[in-house]
């Protein structure tokens, strides 16, 4: 199954595409509500929902088409960057069934909105390694940090991930680090003199305050449940990663250095499963995995045990959306 996604042809995409309607269809039978934070902190999220909540079904279509445009751009930034093969789907089916992973995450919910925000913002940070001048790419990443914020709030953490990951990129000068923090700045000073100009701005801001004073770290959105299948996912991950470390591949400094930065986010991904409500919804940590279980599945030399990891986890998964209901 492995080898299978490592090329990409036409099978390949029928066969993902074939497994994205096979995990959404419970979602389109349900008929489940999006779900979403109180306003105003995801004002895009609002928006787009306020204008398709004339039916759940039409909710529930955008999120899913989403979904697909999402994993185009996802395994096109692998392959470009080589963190899969030249020509892979890899990156594709893996970030399908991560994304789809249960029947709570099968739905319209503000990660789900933001993640396109992050993969572009994550395109603009893997080309800084290699650019003569990155400046262009750093301020775009924090526009697309504001932006993803918006939608989902707590992706705003991503601004500190921006700036710690530039030493890594050995582009980690003070004039570099600055450059995010002005994009990102520069969307907020724009929303807040929109909502100043034609909106309530005591009742927005207080809204944010409120937000910063009722969210706080907690174990709260953790269940054994849960707990159970990040274990699943991440002690796998960890072994895949292993099996692969001794890969060669051309640029392998420069893709190395991208697994790094995506590694520094992992730590960032598990700090916000602590902000209560349901971690399955928080999906910075499934966008994580699916880069790193991507590459070790894509650059591992004994796929036999793999095969039969992701035969037994894809087995789980439908079982769970079609029988067990368990997440």
């Amino acid at each position: 199954m492995i080898k299978f996604f490592r090329q990409s042809y036409a099978i390949q995409y029928v066969v993902i595409a074939l497994l994205a309607i096979a995990l959404w269809i419970p979602a389109f039978l349900a008929g489940k509500v999006p779900s979403g934070l109180e306003k105003p902190v995801t004002p895009i999220f609002n928006l787009i929902n306020g204008v398709l909540d004339f039916s759940t079904y039409a909710q529930i279509t955008f999120a899913f088409l989403l979904l697909v445009f999402e994993t185009l751009i996802f395994n096109a930034i692998l392959v470009d960057h080589q963190i899969v093969g030249k020509v892979s789907t890899m990156g594709a089916f893996v970030f399908v069934l991560l994304m789809s992973l249960t029947n709570t995450q099968t739905t319209f919910y503000p990660f789900a909105l933001a993640t396109l925000f992050i993969l572009l913002m994550l395109r603009a940070y893997f080309s800084v390694h290699l650019a003569p001048k990155p400046e262009l790419g750093l301020a775009d990443a924090g526009i697309l940090i504001a932006l993803a914020s918006m939608c989902y709030f707590p992706s705003i953490v991503l601004i500190l991930w921006s700036i710690i990951v530039l030493p890594v990129a050995k582009k980690g000068t003070l004039r570099l680090q600055l450059i995010p923090i002005v994009g990102f700045l520069f969307v907020y000073f724009l929303y807040f003199l929109g909502v100043y100009l034609f909106g309530d701005l005591p009742s927005v801001w207080s809204g944010y305050r409120d937000y910063f004073t009722s969210n706080q770290f907690s174990i709260n959105g953790f269940n054994i449940k849960n707990i159970s299948l990040l274990v699943l996912l991440v002690v796998p991950t960890a072994f895949l990663l292993f099996g692969s470390a001794n890969a060669t591949f051309e640029k392998t400094v420069a893709v190395r250095t991208k697994i790094s930065m995506i590694t520094i986010m992992f730590i960032f991904a598990v700090l916000l499963l602590f902000l209560g409500g349901n971690i399955l919804m928080n999906g910075l940590i499934f966008i994580v995995l699916s880069i790193l279980i991507s590459y070790a599945f894509s650059y591992i030399g004994n796929t036999g045990w793999a095969n039969l990891f992701l035969t037994l986890f894809l087995i789980l998964v439908f079982a769970n959306h079609y029988y067990f209901n368990f997440l």
